[in-house]
């Protein structure tokens, strides 16, 4: 693992400027409005901060005050330089919520109120999109992916993609679009309630998908090789069937667990290659394989037994808006409990003395989240 090379030390670089400049009797207020602190991951194992000229408003784009964001597996993976689709140097962050300073517009928004984003930018003419599939456009900009995102003070977004708060807090927002991915994944798979739904993998989007499963009715399997990880869909997440790959025999758990009829839905979010082709073989006759996480590497499977249960295999990539209002609603509605998520909490200043720690799972994190 690399090393973490702070540049300007976020909360004092303007202080150190002032002094530099004359001290705290100067006006420099032209210099606060018109600069940002961004953190940059320039290449794998670095991040950096960043003295940044604050963007200019531009038509069609919102300016959002960032306040909250959410790491998540795409950032440590980023950091990793294990991510697919990623390019260095990169300012991070997708999960987040914020203050909308400048609203430039949009369509029933209002300046100063707290909002989130779909941070998937669409092209809005390619053939998902004229399919009513933004979320995998041909020509999608994914927000601290393709393009710089939210690790920063200030974002500009495409009005487009403004989600209203609803009367949520920043933690909570910061949370939607992590567990609106869970949510897509179900709609894909269409669960039905009194299905038996196996979820490989426990981190924070397969919690999340296990939350989704429930709220739709069918019985949720975890699968995961990290006990505390387990206890924590138990404790937590009140999910009733749990396997520890690394302790248990996982086709006789699943054959006891269903009643011999193995499970109609089987979703990964693990991004293991061994996960993932495992797995074709714990499909019930006529069951659904989403693919939710995601790896470099090349799916293999045995066609005759693929093909006998008439099986449907799919992916399910990023989410869409009516996802996204699901979260919003099921949060309102008490279905999710947006603290159960949060372990860890830091401030942006510090983020680069932490941000390692967090690729350790010794130290239980499972959603780390960022004050601005």
């Amino acid at each position: 693992m690399g090393t973490i090379n702070v540049e300007i030390p976020t909360t004092h670089a303007l202080g150190k400027r002032r002094r530099e400049m004359g001290g705290y009797g100067t006006d420099f207020s032209a210099l606060t409005i018109n600069h940002m602190q961004s953190i940059v991951c320039e290449e794998p194992g670095k991040l950096v901060f960043k003295e940044k000229e604050r963007p200019e408003i531009k038509e069609g784009h919102a300016q959002i005050r960032i306040r909250r964001i959410g790491v998540c597996g795409t950032d440590l993976h980023a950091f990793e330089g294990t991510q697919p689709y990623f390019n260095y140097p990169r300012i991070l962050g997708h999960e987040l919520s914020g203050e909308l300073v400048e609203p430039n517009g949009a369509p029933g928004f209002k300046k100063g109120e707290i909002v989130t984003f779909i941070p998937y930018f669409n092209c809005g003419i390619c053939i998902a999109c004229r399919s009513g599939k933004p979320n995998c456009c041909a020509k999608i900009n994914v927000c601290g992916v393709h393009v710089d995102g939210g690790m920063t003070e200030y974002l500009n977004v495409p009005t487009y993609s403004l989600v209203h708060g609803d009367g949520l807090s920043y933690d909570e927002l910061a949370l939607v679009e992590p567990l609106a991915i869970g949510a897509h994944s179900i709609r894909r798979a269409d669960v039905k309630p009194g299905e038996f739904v196996l979820v490989i993998g426990a981190g924070p989007i397969g919690l999340g998908i296990m939350e989704f499963a429930r709220i739709a009715g069918g019985k949720v399997i975890a699968m995961d090789l990290n006990a505390t990880r387990l206890d924590f869909c138990s404790d937590r997440l009140k999910v009733d069937h749990l396997i520890n790959v690394s302790t248990e025999d996982v086709l006789e758990r699943l054959i006891t667990i269903t009643h011999g009829d193995m499970p109609g839905v089987v979703i990964d979010a693990t991004g293991s290659l061994k996960a993932i082709n495992s797995a074709f073989q714990y499909m019930a006759h006529g069951a659904r394989y989403v693919l939710v996480g995601l790896q470099k590497g090349d799916i293999s499977l045995s066609h005759p037994e693929f093909h006998k249960r008439e099986a449907t295999l799919m992916s399910s990539r990023n989410a869409t808006r009516e996802d996204f209002e699901h979260v919003i609603e099921s949060m309102k509605k008490g279905l999710v409990q947006p603290a159960n998520y949060i372990t860890h909490r830091v401030q942006f200043d510090k983020v680069t003395d932490e941000f390692e720690s967090w690729l350790d799972p010794a130290n239980g994190v499972i959603k780390a989240m960022i004050e601005v």
